[in-house]
């Protein structure tokens, strides 16, 4: 049992006159924007960041220096 032409017209009808045109309207600009947005994020998860230089640690006090291990911290 499938959906014809005119049971898909017939609840299209139904949809519109239970919510309405405008909040149908709304709806639909929701969730475009929200496609949109979702494209423009893969896009943007695409892009390889840009490279930074390693920060370093150091001690300050020269006291704790013997007890300090300088480290290299790396960004992912």
């Amino acid at each position: 049992m499938g959906l014809s032409t005119t049971h898909l017209i017939i609840f299209l009808v139904i949809i519109v006159l239970i919510f309405g045109t405008k909040k149908l309207k709304n709806i639909g600009s929701d969730l475009g924007s929200a496609v949109k947005g979702f494209k423009d994020g893969m896009k943007d998860g695409e892009k390889p960041e840009e490279a930074r230089p390693p920060q370093q640690v150091t001690a300050t006090d020269t006291r704790a220096s013997n007890d300090t291990i300088d480290v290299e911290a790396k960004n992912r």
